[in-house]
């Protein structure tokens, strides 16, 4: 009869000591990955929240009040400096000019009065130039023709109007002295007020 002999092997102990901090080192990885997975969800999980946010709105309101306006100027009306009233024929005419600047759409109305000379505001019929004392008649036209007195729209007299464009209009204002009879030398001048109204 054979013995049967059993040989018996021993592990080392290193090997034993060394799986230890292995599996330790495992499961530290583990717990790391699933630490960056539970930050990951939380984090995809408030990116979705905002995304589905309804949004809010309102409305406001932005405004702004335009007034109607006019200027009115005129510039002088000059029949000469070196009127020889023997030579020189009548009626004597001139021309000047009113510059109207009124906003766009505006309509207007230009009036002129009877002049400081002439006794009274309405009184177009007695337009006079002074000189001290000295008168010299003179009238005021809408047209061309002298044949319409520019006053105020009373007392046989027309106003002018138009409609603003927001940028300066030209109006003329046509002048003339009837008759030079009998008229003293010396220089004569008026005041007219020009009335814009709108």
């Amino acid at each position: 009869m054979t013995a049967t002999r059993r040989t018996s092997v021993n592990r080392p102990a290193h090997v034993l000591i060394a799986a230890q901090p292995a599996r330790h080192a495992r499961l530290q990885r583990a717990l790391w990955l699933a630490g960056l997975a539970l930050v990951g969800g939380l984090l995809a999980g408030l990116s979705d929240g905002s995304h589905a946010a309804t949004p809010v709105t309102n409305t406001f309101q932005v405004q702004a009040t335009i007034t109607s306006s006019c200027t009115v100027s005129g510039s002088s009306l000059n029949f000469g400096s070196a009127i020889d009233p023997l030579a020189s024929a009548t009626p004597l005419d001139a021309t000047s000019t009113l510059t109207v600047t009124c906003s766009n759409t505006t309509p207007y109305t230009v009036a002129l009065n009877a002049g400081a000379n002439a006794g009274g505001a309405t009184n177009f019929s007695s337009r006079t130039m002074k000189s001290g004392t000295d008168t010299l008649g003179y009238q005021l036209y809408l047209d061309a023709g002298r044949t319409t007195v520019w006053g105020d729209g009373s007392a046989a007299s027309s106003n002018k109007t138009g409609t603003g464009s927001g940028t300066a209009q030209t109006l003329s204002v046509y002048g003339r002295i009837p008759s030079l009879a009998n008229v003293v030398p010396g220089s004569y001048t008026d005041t007219v007020t020009v009335t814009i109204s709108y």
